[in-house]
């Protein structure tokens, strides 16, 4: 531990130097915006008459007067995301709040907001991270209309916190608060739930046993409570504090979750440039923030998807990271949650162990986290983090008050939450895999010790349908290397291939040694298989895993990071690649309507950004393979 944070050190000065131009640039954007009255005094008449003519004619006084800040609400609400369903009220919260100082609040626009969940296995899925881009653009949108002095971020689940993130950073010169709804309670256990998947993989449970089981899992509103994607992002804005201290894992339509939200509206409002506490996003996601991101991630073992979208997030604000950054500190920071997948315990049950004041607590203290940054809660830098909110009941009025306190010190189960001395794992469950085949990521959180080396024979594979209808016709009972290229963005647009990980896990448990290599991604709960996924170059611009044929001796060493077809040289060399008709993944669905993103989008390990960001920052490129004998690195 007496080296980590010096490699959280070495990491952060490596990217302030290797961002200097591009962020330099960023900042001048944000200065160049930055005014200390409301933006609407900037407007023409005709401008804010049609900027307030529907509002209620006392607010109309407040923003006529041109004096009080004015909220602007971005929400990606709609009752189909159980996360997102509890969204409906919060803008008459967040603009009655707002008149409680004399300010006012409008709904600035809303964004799109898809299940991962609903879409899983499904052509809709080939939208997802796309959707990510589109929500960056939609946010924009909302805020052009240039008479907001802060925002309001309504959003939790996979793509929509980045999507709204990266928006956000285009508009660096307004405070941004993210308001989160929570997750839901706890339903079924989650090896419960696994367990039948599997068992209806193998056609020992039937569809309405399996749709019962889902049911009483994801049972009502807010978050689901593994931690996957959508979890992990409430714990990245935590972090990075753009959350109110404790906001995450709080569950909706309680009273503590109506008084944060409140406060939040209010906090947005108090660090306006009108104001003594002017915290613009585009200085509180700075380098340290986005090194604390990773840290978090990795301390808490959480989704494999922030390794596309905290790089996409940071070079939104002109800093650039890449999966070099992450293997770095991965073997630095240690693991100190036990969060389904990596262990048992779901999110409520994470909160109610310590949560995150907690784990922030732990990583201060073993100094792996940046303390002195910029947050939306003002003084004490990082540190308020480690406190928690609560409802003082003893006001002299007798009606409850939000407050704050410290937060636990010591886990109050050390099964879900560990002490940076003595962790779950020395090391951040996170690996860059390199080899013959190209760069990789593969998540070893949840990954058993006897499964981190697999070398088997590759199973080639274009479709997670063609794998199934091998697992199901008795074909797969053998070691084997589950190879599925063309599954990038250029692709079809990086689709989760969830719906794998029961067959795979079914494999593993028969005893055979079994892993995933593909330029596609897992899901944000990648579990007990290893899987080196996001494969960059990706095999439609040439990368080398569209080399791969059935047979050939495949080498995934998650200890090592080593990824590689030991195949003859010579033979490797000769080998020609005849691109797949990849048409029936281009049309239908809507898919149509994202070529242009397909034609655009940059690899996986510069974050597969579809939309240009800060001028002079390249957003298209590959990585770099190795170049070892018998391999050629380049395209075939």
């Amino acid at each position: 531990m007496t080296a980590a944070p010096e490699t959280v050190r070495r990491v952060t000065r490596r990217l302030v130097e290797r961002s200097a131009a591009t962020r330099e640039h960023y900042l001048e954007r944000l200065e160049a915006n930055t005014g200390r009255h409301p933006h609407r005094g900037v407007m023409g008449c005709t401008n804010l008459a049609h900027a307030f003519a529907a509002a209620p004619e006392r607010d109309k006084i407040v923003l006529h007067a041109e004096r009080a800040p004015n909220l602007g609400i971005v929400t990606s609400y709609n009752d189909m995301l159980s996360a997102h369903q509890p969204y409906e009220r919060y803008p008459e919260r967040l603009r009655a709040a707002a008149r409680t100082i004399g300010a006012t609040a409008q709904v600035a626009g809303g964004t799109p907001a898809m299940c991962d969940g609903v879409t899983q296995g499904q052509p809709g899925m080939e939208l997802s991270l796309f959707s990510r881009d589109v929500i960056a653009m939609s946010t924009a949108v909302a805020l052009s209309h240039n008479v907001y002095d802060a925002a309001a971020f309504l959003g939790i689940c996979d793509k929509i916190v980045p999507g709204l993130l990266m928006g956000a950073l285009a508009f660096g010169h307004l405070p941004a608060v993210f308001i989160p709804a929570g997750p839901m309670t706890t339903g079924i256990p989650n090896k419960d739930k696994a367990r039948t998947r599997q068992r209806f993989a193998e056609g020992k449970a039937s569809r309405e046993e399996l749709l019962e089981s889902e049911s009483a899992s994801y049972h009502g509103p807010g978050t689901c409570t593994f931690y996957g994607t959508a979890n992990s992002n409430q714990m990245m804005m935590e972090v990075m504090g753009l959350h109110l201290p404790g906001a995450a894992f709080i569950n909706p339509g309680t009273p503590l979750r109506d008084h944060l939200t409140d406060a939040a509206a209010v906090r947005a409002l108090q660090i306006t440039a009108n104001g003594n506490e002017y915290t613009p996003i585009g200085r509180v996601v700075d380098e340290r923030a986005i090194v604390n991101a990773i840290v978090g991630l990795l301390a808490t073992g959480g989704s494999t998807n922030h390794t596309l979208h905290i790089v996409a997030i940071a070079r939104a604000a002109g800093i650039v990271v890449d999966w070099d950054d992450f293997d770095a500190l991965s073997h630095a920071v240690p693991l100190l949650a036990h969060v389904y997948p990596s262990g048992q315990a779901d999110v409520n049950q994470f909160h109610a162990a310590g949560g995150m004041a907690l784990i922030i607590r732990e990583l201060l203290d073993a100094g792996l986290l940046h303390e002195d940054v910029m947050t939306v809660a003002g003084e004490g830098g990082l540190r308020r983090y480690t406190e928690e909110p609560w409802l003082d009941a003893a006001s002299a009025e007798s009606t409850e008050t939000l407050a704050w306190r410290d937060g636990a010190s010591t886990s109050l189960d050390d099964s879900i939450i560990r002490p940076a001395a003595s962790p779950f794992l020395a090391d951040g469950g996170l690996r860059l895999a390199h080899g013959n085949l190209g760069r990789a990521i593969v998540k070893t959180a949840a990954v058993k010790d006897e499964h981190r080396v697999v070398e088997a024979p590759a199973r080639v594979f274009l479709s997670q349908s063609a794998l199934t209808e091998a697992f199901e016709a008795g074909q797969l009972e053998h070691d084997l290397v589950a190879v599925l290229p063309y599954q990038g963005p250029r692709a079809n647009g990086m689709p989760e291939l969830h719906k794998l990980t029961p067959i795979l896990g079914v494999l593993l448990d028969r005893g055979f040694k079994v892993a995933l290599v593909t330029d596609g991604r897992m899901s944000g709960a990648s579990g007990k298989v290893p899987a080196a996924i996001h494969v960059s170059p990706e095999c439609i611009q040439g990368g080398p895993l569209a080399r791969v044929r059935d047979g050939d001796l495949i080498r995934l060493d998650t200890t090592t990071g080593e990824l590689r077809a030991l195949v003859d040289e010579t033979e490797w060399q000769a080998r020609t690649v005849v691109h797949p008709d990849l048409s029936r993944k281009t049309e239908n669905m809507g898919r149509e309507l994202f070529s242009a993103f397909r034609q655009h989008v940059s690899s996986a390990e510069t974050g597969a950004i579809s939309v240009f960001g800060t001028p002079g920052m390249p957003v298209s490129g590959e990585a770099v393979i190795e170049t070892v004998p018998g391999t050629a690195g380049a395209p075939a």
